[in-house]
């Protein structure tokens, strides 16, 4: 596969069924955030996280993969091509609430926001959830001008979801400071 083709050369990039778009379109800025997301999560499985979240970050990257052809192949145009492309089933969003619920019932209980940081391994989870957060917004974006599985939106609704827990769990595990968000006011 040649790595460049000069065909984007003018500001446009081919979708995964063979049409063109601008690159700012927003069907690319939504496969361009959760290809970005995929990169932050392999930073943050470089960090020291432990081997269930490692393993579930492998898990959640070829997802991802799965995510963005979805995202990056017009419905009428893979329904013309019969481009036989992978799901997002309610199995693999079962599974993330599964993981959050097996964390989340050793971490101790909620009760305000809490502030990114404390460890580089927290910092970075928290910028996967926000990358992930970011990459839902453009994902619901577009499916306003063209209809997909919901199940991406719901798998990436929960990613976030996952990360956030992935973070607490992580300042448990590392012993880091969790700092909670406490209003002027309530001081």
């Amino acid at each position: 596969m040649k790595i460049y083709t000069k065909t984007g050369d003018k500001g446009t990039t081919s979708l995964f069924g063979g049409s063109r778009v601008p690159k700012h379109h927003i069907r690319i800025e939504s496969y361009g955030t959760v290809d970005e997301l995929n990169a932050h999560l392999g930073m943050l499985k470089d960090h020291e996280v432990s081997t269930q979240i490692e393993d579930d970050i492998n898990q959640i990257q070829h997802q991802l993969f799965t995510v963005g052809a979805i995202l990056a192949t017009e419905a009428e145009e893979a329904k013309q091509k019969r481009l036989n492309i992978q799901r997002i089933t309610q199995d693999d969003i079962n599974y993330l609430e599964h993981r959050i619920d097996e964390m989340n019932k050793n971490l101790p209980e909620m009760t305000h926001f809490v502030l990114p940081g404390g460890h580089k391994t927290v910092s970075q989870a928290h910028i996967c959830r926000c990358v992930c957060r970011r990459a839902e917004r453009n994902a619901t974006a577009l499916f306003e001008l063209e209809n997909f599985d919901t199940e991406v939106l719901q798998y990436l609704n929960r990613l976030s979801d996952y990360l956030f827990v992935v973070s607490r769990a992580t300042a448990k595990e590392l012993d880091a400071n969790e700092v909670k968000w406490i209003p002027e006011k309530q001081k």
